[in-house]
């Protein structure tokens, strides 16, 4: 049976346009953000996309995003949470890796987390999620490093990074026997 993962980045915070490196550390959406999220909810109606569970980060702008966009119940996960960039968290995003290849260990120098480990933590954690019996239509609000390191879990991921991963960005997955296919992203303009 074909179900299909609907995972998206939160919308814009005050971290996002101070330039700032958030990961576990929080900071609340901003105005526009608040309308990325009610953007995506509208997608969502206009579309008759009708989910039939939700769940998000344990960070607050991952739950305020979701429910900007939908007032059903959901669950909040610690599995679907950013990358934990350890001393960088809330420093300039100048103090970033460069490339990807760099990220897999960089972090780890500063007491973060290797994008190999939020990779498998997002895998587990969504593979989880939908092989549950009444999950067809899944809503899963996280971030852009998170559902980087995910979508790297399933093919390069190198051509939609090209296109970037702006907040609000929509990740559709069919998820058929037991693995996850790209079936498209949904960027707003």
């Amino acid at each position: 049976m074909k179900k299909t993962l609907y995972l998206m980045r939160h919308g814009e915070t005050m971290f996002n346009i101070q330039h700032r490196i958030q990961g576990w550390c929080d900071s609340p959406l901003t105005k526009n953000g608040i309308q990325q999220a009610k953007k995506a909810g509208q997608y969502f109606k206009n579309q008759n996309i009708v989910f039939d569970h939700a769940y998000c980060s344990t960070s607050e702008r991952c739950s305020d995003t979701l429910e900007y966009i939908t007032d059903m119940p959901y669950a909040r996960l610690k599995g679907l949470k950013e990358m934990f960039y350890g001393e960088l968290e809330g420093e300039s995003e100048r103090l970033n890796c460069q490339t990807p290849k760099e990220c897999e260990i960089y972090y780890l120098q500063f007491g973060g987390e290797s994008s190999n480990t939020v990779r498998d933590r997002m895998l587990e954690t969504l593979t989880s999620i939908m092989e549950k019996e009444d999950h067809s239509s899944v809503l899963a609000v996280s971030h852009s490093g998170a559902c980087f390191n995910f979508l790297r879990a399933i093919q390069d991921p190198m051509e939609e990074l090209g296109k970037g991963f702006g907040n609000c960005c929509i990740f559709v997955y069919e998820f058929i026997d037991h693995q996850f296919y790209l079936k498209e992203v949904i960027r707003q303009h």
